[in-house]
């Protein structure tokens, strides 16, 4: 299993301290990888922090147009641009 792959499965386990600790120790020896950005945006949606996340989307879009960070961080966008006023007037 490449790491790539092992970072996928340790999200989806829900593991996510762990692929963290795992993806940044991997984006310091090789900071390029638009791929591991998108997993560490993914990583941090997962633990609720939006902003951190679409800056590595962000990241991941800047090495690679064409990663599948470009939809993640649209559909970002898209929630962070979202407004019900019903929702301040219960």
């Amino acid at each position: 299993m490449n790491n790539h792959e092992n970072l996928t499965r340790l999200i989806r386990e829900n593991r996510l301290a762990e692929a963290a600790v795992q993806t940044d120790m991997q984006l310091a020896s090789c900071h390029d990888d638009s791929y591991l950005w998108y997993i560490r945006g993914k990583i941090w949606w997962k633990m609720g922090n939006r902003a951190q996340a679409m800056t590595c989307y962000s990241r991941a879009v800047a090495i690679d147009p064409a990663s599948p960070a470009a939809s993640a961080l649209e559909q970002a966008h898209d929630i962070a641009d979202f407004f019900n006023p019903d929702l301040l007037n219960p």
